[in-house]
């Protein structure tokens, strides 16, 4: 049953948000085919598996690499395991999930690209979020302050960061186009959480998009 075809998933999708569900993660939940096998990759504290469950009906696995945010996923039910996404996805045979997920976690790996190319191997789709790091407001803390800087999407100091690969909208298109990965959708939020005009160009949204989500496919 596709999400049209639920009469109910706009209000259930309502409530979830108005419990406090993050934006970028409603987005990723509108993408997934309900019932849908996941793989969720640098799954924290399992806040987005367990929307998909609850509101997708999706089959989720997870792979963290902190082992408290571990023990937070199993207490909610989630089928997750310690694992680190630099290392342990070439483990994973091809075509294993419909959806391989790595929702703000791609700039904190250490081999992004490699990272990108098992994740569109192991899934039929593959979805990413991160915090655009050109973003004006970045653009302008940098310009006027000459420092790094420390917003509420990027709140570490950068002596502390687990952030080792920032990078704007425009860093992941050109990425995208390397690897030959199909671009099926991509949405750009601004500092309000509003989806960026589609119509914009691309240097538009790497200014306005505060954060980016993009569904992507092997060609």
């Amino acid at each position: 049953m596709s999400r049209r075809d639920d009469p109910d998933y706009a209000s259930r999708k309502a409530a979830f948000a108005a419990a406090g569900a993050r934006s970028d993660h409603l987005l990723l939940a509108d993408m997934v085919t309900p019932g849908a096998r996941v793989l969720d990759v640098g799954c924290g504290d399992g806040s987005l598996l367990a929307l998909l469950r609850d509101l997708r009906g999706a089959d989720g696995r997870g792979v963290e690499l902190d082992r408290e945010n571990v023990n937070k996923c199993l207490a909610k039910g989630l089928a997750v395991i310690q694992g680190d996404a630099d290392a342990d996805l070439a483990d994973y045979p091809d075509d294993a999930f419909d959806y391989v997920i790595l929702s703000q976690t791609i700039q904190a790996t250490s081999r992004p690209k490699d990272v990108l190319e098992h994740m569109l191997r192991i899934g039929s789709k593959v979805m990413v979020s991160f915090q655009n790091f050109g973003h004006w407001r970045v653009r302008l803390d940098l310009v006027l302050r000459g420092r790094m800087p420390v917003t509420e999407n990027l709140p570490y100091s950068w002596y502390d960061t687990p952030n080792i690969h920032h990078c704007t909208i425009r860093d992941f298109v050109s990425l995208c186009d390397e690897l030959g990965a199909r671009m099926e959708r991509a949405v750009a939020l601004d500092s309000w959480d509003r989806p960026v005009r589609v119509s914009l160009p691309w240097w538009a949204w790497n200014l306005l998009g505060q954060q980016a989500v993009f569904l992507l496919h092997r060609s």
